[in-house]
């Protein structure tokens, strides 16, 4: 979330993701109009560029609000 987008190979690395693991999660995140996929060529090679939607960064950011809400502790 850290950056406004990132390519294929950016994201693979720093998720550990195999090519095909990520290929498909980008594509389910995609329909559910989380990020937006842009494909294009750099030098005759095929380049995928995400950036996450308005509607990602929502989702997200509850998910986040869920986990905190989850993990206080009890008094």
């Amino acid at each position: 979330m850290n950056v406004k987008e990132a390519d294929f190979t950016y994201i693979r690395e720093k998720t550990g993701a195999t090519a095909g693991n990520l290929s498909v999660q980008i594509n389910k995140l995609a329909e559910a109009e989380y990020l937006q996929v842009k494909k294009s060529f750099k030098e005759n090679y095929p380049l995928t560029t995400c950036s996450v939607t308005s509607k990602g960064r929502k989702a997200f950011e509850e998910y986040v609000s869920s986990l905190q809400e989850y993990l206080k502790p009890t008094k």
